[in-house]
């Protein structure tokens, strides 16, 4: 396992940890005699104004965080996707077919499920693809928990399937969540794109011309229609992997980032988009289309699509078994591939925007259920797996 990866895994671990005490929190207070505070929190407003009134933007806390604070996480995903594919751990056809096919298999597989379930409601159906992400936070934070139990191969194939997942996710969010464009917009994004190619074309290293030049990106694409959470990828791919001295721009801003992303942005986060009031809620509730739809397909989906199409490639050759990890341990890795907290809930918000407050609660409702089975089933089935290869 590379240096980078070993990086990677520890903050990632330590981050799942506090991304979940966050949810918790906010699903404690919003069901306690706090939840007016915690609704308000998520209103409170914010203004930014640029050249005195002739660009104002105004929005709540929640409304920030997830247009400008995800942005910066997206960006860190679009470095890791970079680098990964440059120079890490997919840079070779044989180290991306595993986990490109299994992540393929993990987004159709739960995107069926969903549509089949809520086939019969038109405006149900708007949700299709919120089970197919999984969330690499909490997912890495359960192998880490499990230690020496999990081998270092299962860890480097989950991490792949979830970045190959993210990007996949990414392509789903600007071809099927935009709202009406603006051609004057998409035109200052398009000028923003040329900029930044002819910022690594120049070769410049500094991250610093690349950020400004995001940050006017992320505007336009704000105000294109198409989500500005995807101007940070979309920087994020122009900076340099290497520069003339050997050194990593790319990899040098992923680190730099990684305790912001990992310990303040996914948590409020989390902590604005997880709570949900379970007041006069009956078990029936979770058994509705559209939550039953999203936890059976991060559940079942996620396991049956990620180690389906693994399986089939493995047996016909294509591909090899991650190395030392029988069957039941690579099972366990797949189904713990349903947690899909964060970037389920993000293409959620996208998909019910605007629409009756009940398609937020089922949505979380759904996301929470199915990421919270898949946790624990996957992480039971990777103990049992771990002590069948001790006893073997």
């Amino acid at each position: 396992m590379t240096e980078g990866f070993r990086k990677f895994f520890a903050s990632e671990s330590s981050g799942g940890i506090v991304l979940a005490l966050a949810a918790a929190l906010a699903l404690v207070i919003s069901n306690s005699g706090w939840a007016d505070a915690y609704a308000a929190f998520t209103q409170i407003p914010g203004e930014l104004r640029i050249g005195g009134d002739a660009l104002v933007l105004a929005k709540p806390l929640i409304v920030w965080v997830n247009d400008l604070w995800m942005a910066v996480f997206f960006f860190l995903v679009g470095l890791e996707i970079k680098r990964e594919f440059v120079a890490g751990e997919l840079a070779t056809r044989a180290q991306v077919v595993l986990p490109a096919a299994a992540a393929l298999g993990g987004m159709v597989a739960p995107a069926l499920i969903y549509v089949a379930i809520n086939h019969a409601d038109p405006a149900a159906l708007r949700g299709w693809a919120i089970p197919a992400a999984t969330d690499i936070a909490f997912a890495i934070g359960i192998l880490m928990l499990l230690g020496s139990r999990v081998p270092p191969s299962l860890k480097i194939f989950l991490t792949a399937v979830a970045i190959i997942d993210d990007l996949g996710a990414i392509v789903i969010i600007a071809l099927f969540y935009t709202s009406q464009l603006s051609m004057v917009a998409l035109g200052g994004a398009a000028a923003c794109l040329i900029v930044l190619a002819l910022l690594n074309r120049a070769g410049v290293t500094r991250a610093d011309p690349y950020i400004l030049v995001g940050l006017v990106l992320w505007l336009c694409v704000l105000k294109s229609g198409v989500h500005a959470t995807l101007a940070g990828v979309a920087t994020a791919l122009f900076i340099p992997v290497r520069d003339a001295k050997g050194g990593s721009p790319a990899e040098a801003l992923e680190h730099g980032l990684h305790p912001w992303v990992a310990f303040l942005v996914l948590p409020m986060f989390a902590f604005s988009n997880a709570g949900v009031s379970l007041k006069g809620m009956a078990p029936s509730d979770l058994l509705a289309p559209l939550p039953m739809g999203i936890a059976l397909g991060l559940l079942g989906g996620k396991a049956v699509g990620v180690f389906g199409s693994s399986w089939l490639l493995v047996r016909s050759g294509l591909a090899a078994r991650p190395k030392d990890a029988s069957w039941l341990q690579f099972f366990g890795v797949c189904v713990l591939c349903g947690i899909g907290f964060t970037m389920s809930l993000f293409i959620g918000g996208l998909a019910f925007e605007g629409m009756d407050a009940s398609f937020e609660t089922r949505v979380k409702l759904g996301v929470l259920g199915g990421s919270l089975l898949s946790g624990v089933i996957g992480a039971l089935i990777l103990s049992r797996g771990a002590r069948s290869a001790e006893s073997a």
